[in-house]
């Protein structure tokens, strides 16, 4: 199941979009919540019964907006250098993985659309690309094991961790360079994981004006997605509608010869297999 959060004539429900359709959930079972968090929250009963909805009040998928799928989450964590070769070419920027698990926070405050404009920031010329896979936890959690870490998450997201680079290097944190206003973009959907299969097993890649930047596969993570969660919920709980975006592979501007920042008027396209891409263009931040 693919689940959207969409604008059609003026109004923002949530729906499923099978084939070219999207099928409004709320309008077509009035028993279903109005918003993606409400959905999430609900739980598997919910989802089955999302599951179940069919026909009725539908829209094209070409007349409608897709927005962010989750666009309020109470957390949107990152974790940082979990791809190998990505780990390789930080290392000449001067970025050095210690041996635990790295995270950070990206701010909800980046959250942006799937197809959403990227402001070049007034501060900083030093913007970059990363594409990611996003999990979506789906149940609210602490102390998850390994075996159970696959039923906790509600599905994956095409993520694009747009950073600006100076700002992200010049804190220990990171939190800041991550979490401009629209460097969040997220979607197209929600895929769950009984239709996208093994969330490891998944390729992904990155073009900017149609040059492909990155490709690699998500078996590369050194930490995979469930391991992700299990060291995450040790330390604090995980809500429905928690994103977490689980690294990304080598390929960034930052660690070209010389770098390749992003310019204004250049187009992010961010895919994975088995879910679909997100598009971005970077414009000027708005006065």
């Amino acid at each position: 199941m693919k689940l959207v959060t969409y604008l059609h004539n003026g109004n923002t429900s949530i729906g499923k979009v099978e084939g070219d359709l999207v099928i409004d959930l709320p309008r077509n079972d009035p028993a279903l919540p109005d918003t993606m968090q409400e959905l999430l929250e609900a739980g598997p009963a919910a989802l089955d019964r999302a599951r179940a909805v069919r026909g009725g009040f539908t829209a094209p998928l070409s007349a409608v907006t897709l927005l962010a799928p989750v666009p309020k989450p109470s957390k949107y964590l990152a974790i940082g250098m979990n791809y190998r070769k990505h780990v390789a070419e930080a290392a000449k920027v001067g970025v050095h993985t210690p041996p635990v698990q790295v995270w950070f926070n990206k701010q909800v405050s980046c959250i942006n659309d799937p197809f959403g404009d990227v402001h070049m920031p007034v501060v900083s010329a030093q913007l970059d690309y990363e594409v990611e896979l996003c999990a979506v936890i789906g149940t609210r959690c602490r102390h998850v094991s390994r075996e159970d870490a696959p039923s906790v998450i509600a599905g994956y997201m095409v993520c694009n961790d747009v950073s600006v680079r100076d700002w992200q290097l010049a804190s220990q944190t990171m939190t800041i360079g991550k979490s401009f206003d629209t460097c969040g973009p997220i979607g197209p959907w929600i895929v769950t994981p009984d239709e996208l299969g093994d969330p490891h097993a998944l390729r992904l890649r990155m073009w900017v004006n149609g040059e492909l930047r990155q490709d690699d596969v998500t078996g590369a993570m050194i930490h995979d997605i469930y391991d992700q969660v299990v060291h995450l919920s040790k330390a604090f709980t995980l809500e429905p509608g928690d994103l977490l975006a689980t690294g990304t592979p080598s390929g960034v501007g930052v660690a070209m010869d010389p770098p390749s920042y992003l310019k204004v008027g250049d187009v992010m396209r961010a895919e994975i297999d088995g879910i679909g891409h997100i598009e971005n263009r970077v414009v000027a931040e708005p006065a």
